[in-house]
């Protein structure tokens, strides 16, 4: 183990006031790794306060956190809301709105509606029929 390795784990076991030595005691760096001692001097923490938080920085609670997060059903308002307003749209618009936000699939597709037939009737009326009558029976 070299010298300077030992002595760098020395001055990390000291206390931090006891690192200067006295005047007298200080050994004299003018060699070539005099730079480097003088830049681990000046990096080297001198105690106080943490300069990497942040001033005033107030400590929340995590239960405040929870509820500031927490969803919120805003059902009650929206449905006040909708049911507020007078206007409605027209039907054929909401379903062109339906039909752009339905899938390609036929599972997204609705069923068909078939279209009720209407009950066939006679184009003739009593007053055809009885004239038919007469013209044909002769029946007054």
């Amino acid at each position: 183990m070299s010298a300077s390795l030992l002595r760098r784990g020395l001055e990390l076991l000291e206390a931090p006031g006891q690192r200067e030595a006295p005047l007298g005691l200080q050994p004299e760096r003018d060699g070539p790794g005099a730079a480097g001692a003088v830049r681990r001097k000046r990096a080297a923490p001198q105690g106080g306060r943490n300069k990497a938080t942040v001033k005033g920085r107030v400590v929340k609670s995590a239960i405040e956190e929870y509820h500031k997060k927490k969803p919120v059903n805003h059902l009650t308002a929206n449905l006040k809301y909708m049911l507020k307003g007078r206007f409605v749209a027209n039907k054929a618009i909401t379903e062109q709105v339906l039909a752009q936000n339905r899938g390609r699939k036929s599972k997204d597709q609705p069923p068909k509606k078939e279209e009720k037939k209407k009950p066939e009737g006679t184009v003739f009326t009593e007053e055809d029929f009885r004239k038919f009558e007469r013209e044909y029976f002769g029946r007054p």
